[in-house]
């Protein structure tokens, strides 16, 4: 699979801007806002779905409102998912347009939406506490994290792989990693699946993706491990100097981070999700595709 990034920039500001012509258009005028919304910006903007579920009784709406802005979870280290442009600001990828999208269905454009760069380590916390409203960020649904908070989706599904230096022989998967030291962030599924299954690896943990990048290519540590989704895009990065290999070794569902207990946003977004197959696939066709691969967007689970 080649990496898909390659002119990243300037592929997804073309692809943002057919995209938000596309929908525009299929949106007609007056948009459509949800049951109760006070509305936060132009609810005719880019991605705007319309559903028959009401957003009565659900207290990160009530918030949303009261704020007059939504605060959305990210990370801002992974390419063609959540990343943050250091020059400009700008927020690009898919899980950003997957987050815009939901803003503009609750009724909110992007002028209202505040992105929150949110570790791994700290999203159950950060939900917790009311310091989002809610999380996109490769954010793996987990019957452990269910306990803590509320999941919508998935919207998308990948898997472990792993990330090496491009001359390394001796690591070509998951059957390679006795002795090797492999990192990954603190609190993400893929350390904690190497610590629990790969007793003779070595876990190291760092904040943020990146920061594990910048071992491996310093030589502390042999290989990355996160999803194969993110690992691509830093390879993308650094075709010369780092590659991935072998085949994906878990299942990871991403979904939508909520606070416990909000049914009626969960309900909303996966209403949202079904209803709106042809814009998840422009999203997608416009960021992750652009690698030329073809995925499907996943039912979703509206767990009770």
């Amino acid at each position: 699979m080649k990496a898909f990034f390659t002119r990243r920039k300037a592929v997804y500001g073309a692809a943002a801007a057919a995209l938000a012509l596309t929908l525009s258009a299929c949106g007609g005028s007056g948009g459509s806002s949800p049951s109760g919304s006070a509305g936060g910006g132009d609810t005719s903007a880019p991605f705007t779905v319309a559903t028959n579920v009401s957003l009565s009784g659900s207290p990160t709406f009530d918030k949303i409102k009261s704020n007059g802005k939504i605060r959305i979870g990210v990370k801002q280290d992974q390419p063609g998912l959540g990343f943050k442009d250091a020059a400009t600001g700008e927020y690009t990828g898919f899980d950003i347009q997957i987050a815009e999208w939901i803003a503009a269905s609750l009724g909110y454009d992007k002028s209202k939406i505040d992105f929150k760069p949110i570790p791994s380590a700290n999203r159950e916390s950060a939900l917790q506490n009311g310091d989002i409203d809610y999380y996109v960020g490769t954010y793996s649904i987990t019957d452990k994290r269910k306990k803590l908070v509320d999941f919508a989706g998935p919207y998308f599904i990948t898997g472990q792989g792993l990330l090496v230096k491009k001359d390394n022989t001796t690591i070509t998967s998951e059957k390679d990693l006795s002795g090797k030291k492999v990192c990954s962030a603190t609190g993400s599924t893929p350390i904690q699946n190497i610590k629990e299954n790969f007793k003779s690896a070595t876990p190291v943990e760092f904040d943020t993706y990146s920061q594990c990048v910048d071992s491996l290519k310093s030589g502390s540590v042999d290989a990355v491990t996160t999803d194969q989704a993110i690992l691509l895009g830093y390879a993308s990065q650094d075709p010369d100097n780092l590659k991935v290999v072998g085949q994906p070794f878990t299942t990871e569902k991403y979904g939508v981070g909520l606070a416990k207990g909000d049914a009626a946003l969960r309900h909303f977004i996966n209403k949202m999700f079904t209803d709106g197959k042809s814009t998840w696939e422009k999203i997608y066709d416009g960021t992750l595709g652009s690698s030329g691969t073809k995925v499907i967007q996943p039912a979703v689970d509206d767990y009770q």
